[in-house]
């Protein structure tokens, strides 16, 4: 409470001394008079050469200081190309001064300035100097990245920049560990970070720059402090704590102009899962979206058998073995080599209590389980690019995703009958993905990229079910005579997609072209499946029945071509085409085939409004045709859980969505003002819905095609301001849902409205402790059929960041959760605590600190989900309180 009170009086400018400031301001212009946008203009304090204050002229060549009453400073203003203008100023009263910048051609200084300004513009990249926003605490580059303005930590670790994820991470123009943003946020080392390059519409490709449309597409360039460079750096942190709690994580890196080395390693017991089943499924390996404007949507499903994923990374016990390595080398000029290999382990225990109401029944199930986790995975990449000159470049990857997972639980299920079961799902899949890349510019208006991948795909999960009762009487023919119905399932997967895709680019003008694409997409699939019980003596009984086993074999492809127009014309940008395509689908069970052919033009549209340099608005629409893989169409049945099985249909067609969405985006630089906004909506047409039966609390789903339309809206906002020592946030996060989903037989409306609201305030000084306080508001309404719940979660919270006595740094995080739903039948209130204090001698490479994980003991937290078939209220059991002592040593 103390520390809320000290930022309340601080932030009201009640405390002496924090509120004496003088505002410097006035307008930058160049020797005709005319104001210059995106000059630098730098406080430099006379008495300890800090830099106190900095500024970038907004588009009307306004700046603004705001110094410290009776100090001295030396005013420095600078434009890239121009004469450096300087000068004294005591800071007394507020004061106003106009500059004139002239011609110069001095490149040095023009070098320095760049060097020292906090924040630079450089066309489509802002460069931050790590140290100006640094506030002495900082440990990992999770650390720098929440201090820049912009640039956020969402919840699963990754980097976001605008609202956007950072698609690529770069550490001295060389890839780290392509495709994962986490894995530099958690691992790279604070005190190693020169400066951070944020790289918008970002394209590996430089012949390629301009004729994509790049928004999406934003990277992150990592530039090491001299004494990092050439030299092995890195860490080496070691810890231990009551109950058996520990720590080790060893990291090695190494950069050079030829190559570079990344070696992280972690071992702990302690909940720090640096590499989640969730990144491994979503790890792409830096492989860019084929033909993404295209139209069509062909994905090839995987983790079939719903493993348990946790929330937030807690869980009741978590065991992790972690290790990583990533290399580059660049032997010639026009020759780059680069990979990585990742392996995880983790170990997971989980206990969740639930309830989930089925609609159409309305009856309650209440459960209790306890999962053990054991996951395997192994990633490895290679890479090669050749640049024999600046027309032409080749790329080829190789990505292997390999992985062994095992998943044991045991349930309670209490509904009408209590059910004691036992659950046991096995998978190891294996993929394959190899692509090759061809770019050429004939001439300066003949440029052509031409595309290729392969991906080859095995996936095997095994499950099996023990219960007390029969599930599905009268439709499995069990053997009912047993003491337990011990069900088992296997399944295989195999899949070979090609894809390849040429494209014709045409520059009708300067900033104007034309865009010819053809291609085409195949895959193949193998899918079979068969259920047996194993009886008491430990024989297998064979379900021989069709109905209980598939043998399928499913061909997709797609042959199109493309037209695409660009015009760059003032602050307009306007993107349209069109892709026409004839689709074939065909898929062969029971001694028959089946085939749908389909001819489809699908048009789509780009607009961008470019207002200034960082502020933009742009309109995107597109019509996709999706396709559903072979896991729908196969017709027997297949188990999804103890108390659902799913029977595809192969009669299925493909679906049309409409997505139309709106996106604004600003940065002013002027008050450091981020504001970003989206506004998407998707309406499906003959969507792929679950169509099935309920008894109780079992269910039999299939797939068909809806005569009823879907809608989705989302919108999301955030705005961001710095008001010298003190930053404000805002965001809103907000989703409504309405869907036609068929359940006996019955058409049913189901909606669904989230909502997620959070405020912040924080100080940002650099030689006082410094307090966020903020709070968050989630509100789930869910309505199917008439049937109505909402879930409200209020989660006030603090974050201490503090350096004191010159050695010592304090940090503490605390998150109050209150949870409830409407009828406040569901309550729960927790909170989390986490704290840590560490020490560090002058010019020391050693480091002890002691840390304190969930200092308040809380045992639970909640969630909540909704579908078409039942509403869910679960609670969720996390790790004990811990203490661990860490001593961490910089190589």
């Amino acid at each position: 409470m103390k520390c809320l009170l000290f930022l309340f009086l601080l932030l009201c400018g009640v405390i002496p001394g924090y509120s004496q400031s003088v505002i410097l301001s006035g307008v930058v212009k160049d020797s005709t008079g005319a104001p210059l946008e995106m000059a630098n203009v730098v406080a430099v304090n006379r008495e300890t050469q800090n830099l106190d204050a900095f500024g970038v002229t907004n588009s009307g060549g306004r700046y603004k200081l705001q110094l410290s009453r009776e100090k001295t400073y030396n005013i420095r203003i600078s434009y890239l190309g121009l004469k450096t203008e300087e000068f004294e100023f005591t800071a007394r009263e507020d004061s106003s001064k106009d500059i004139v910048l002239t011609q110069d051609t001095n490149e040095l200084d023009e070098v320095e300035v760049v060097y020292e300004m906090p924040v630079t513009v450089r066309g489509d990249t802002i460069v931050y100097n790590a140290d100006a926003f640094n506030r002495g605490t900082e440990k990992k580059l999770k650390d720098v990245l929440k201090n820049l303005p912009g640039v956020e930590i969402n919840s699963d670790g990754e980097i976001e920049v605008e609202g956007k994820k950072v698609s690529r991470v770069k550490v001295e123009g060389k890839d780290f560990f392509e495709g994962d943003s986490k894995l530099a946020s958690e691992n790279i080392p604070a005190n190693a970070v020169d400066q951070v390059e944020v790289l918008r519409n970002f394209n590996e490709v430089s012949q390629m720059k301009g004729l994509t449309n790049d928004d999406e597409n934003i990277a992150l360039n990592i530039k090491l402090k001299e004494g990092k460079k050439n030299f092995w750096f890195g860490e080496i942190t070691a810890g231990a704590g009551p109950d058996g709690r520990y720590l080790a994580h060893p990291k090695l890196f190494y950069y050079s102009p030829k190559y570079s080395l990344n070696l992280i390693t972690d071992f702990n017991n302690i909940g720090e899962l640096p590499f989640t089943m969730r990144d491994y499924f979503n790890f792409t390996g830096g492989f860019r979206t084929f033909n993404h404007r295209g139209g069509t949507s062909f994905n090839i499903a995987s983790n079939d058998l719903g493993l348990s994923l946790m929330q937030n990374n807690r869980a009741r016990e978590i065991d992790t073995r972690f290790g990583a390595f990533n290399f580059s080398y660049s032997p010639t000029d026009t020759w780059d080599l680069g990979g990585f290999a990742i392996y995880s382990y983790s170990g997971t225990d989980m206990q969740t209590n639930a309830s989930r109401t089925f609609i159409e029944s309305g009856e309650t199930e209440l459960s209790t389980t306890n999962t053990h986790q054991k996951s395997r995975l192994g990633l490895a990449k290679l890479n090669f690019v050749h640049r024999p000159d600046e027309s032409l470049q080749l790329d080829y990857d190789v990505l292997l995703k390999m992985s062994d997972q095992q998943e044991n639980t045991d349930r309670v299920s209490v509904s009408n009958v209590t059910d004691s079961i036992a659950e046991n799902k096995d998978q190891a899949p294996f993929s394959l993905t190899q692509s090759a890349n061809l770019y050429y510019t004939l001439n300066e208006r003949n440029i052509f990229a031409a595309e290729a991948r392969h991906l080859y795909q095995n996936e095997d999960p095994f499950y099996n079910a023990i219960r007390d009762i029969q599930p599905f009487q009268g439709m499995l023919p069990f053997d009912d005579s047993q003491d337990r119905y011990n069900i088992n399932q296997e399944r295989r997967v195999k899949t070979n997609r090609i894809d390849a895709m040429v494209d014709y680019y045409f520059l009708t003008g300067k900033k104007s072209h034309i865009n010819f694409t053809v291609g085409a997409s195949y895959s193949h699939q193998n899918f079979s499946s068969a259920i047996f019980q194993i009886l008491d003596d430990n024989s297998k009984l064979e379900l021989e029945e069709y109905r209980f086993n598939n043998e399928v074999i499913f061909g997709f492809s797609d042959v199109f071509a493309g037209f695409h127009y660009k015009l760059v014309s003032g602050i307009f940008t306007f993107n349209p085409g069109f892709t026409v395509h004839s689709y074939k689908a065909k898929n062969e069970q029971l001694g028959t085939s089946v085939t749908d052919n389909k001819f489809a033009v699908l048009p789509d549209v780009y607009i961008n409004l470019q207002f200034k340099k960082a502020e933009n608005l742009r309109f995107t629409y597109g019509i996709t045709r999706e396709f559903t893989d072979i896991n729908k169409l196969a017709a027997g049945y297949v188990f999804n859980d103890y108390n659902s099985i799913y029977s595809g249909n192969r009669e299925l067609e493909s679906a049309l969505y409409h997505k139309l969405s709106l996106d604004y985006f600003s940065f002013n630089m002027f008050n450091f003002t981020n504001i970003f906004a989206s506004l998407s909506y998707n309406k499906r047409i003959d969507a792929l819905k679950s169509s099935g039966s309920i008894e109780g609390i079992n269910r039999v789903n299939t797939s068909v095609n809806s005569n009823f339309e879907d809608d989705i809206l989302t919108a999301m906002g955030r705005y961001e301001r710095r008001f010298n020592k003190y930053k404000a946030s805002a965001r809103a996060n907000l989703s409504y849902s309405r869907f036609n989903n068929i359940v006996n037989q019955t058409r049913q409306i189901s909606k669904s409205f989230t909502q997620d609201y959070q405020l912040s305030l924080a100080t940002n000084f650099h030689d006082l402790p410094n307090v966020e306080i903020g709070y968050g508001l989630n509100i789930n309404s869910y309505d199917n059929g008439g049937n109505s719940t909402i879930y409200y979660t209020v989660k006030p919270f603090v974050r201490i960041d503090a350096a004191f006595l010159k050695n010592f740094i304090f940090t503490a995080d605390y998150t109050y959760n209150h949870y409830r739903n409407k009828e406040e039948t569901v309550k729960n209130e927790y909170a989390f605590l986490n704290a840590d204090l560490s020490y560090r001698g002058k010019d020391s490479k050693w480091e002890y600190s002691v840390g304190v994980t969930n200092v308040l003991n809380n045992e639970d937290l909640n969630q909540d989900s909704f579908n078409e078939l039942y509403f869910s209220s679960s609670r969720y059991l996390v790790q004990p309180r811990y203490v661990l002592f860490k001593v961490k040593y910089d190589l």
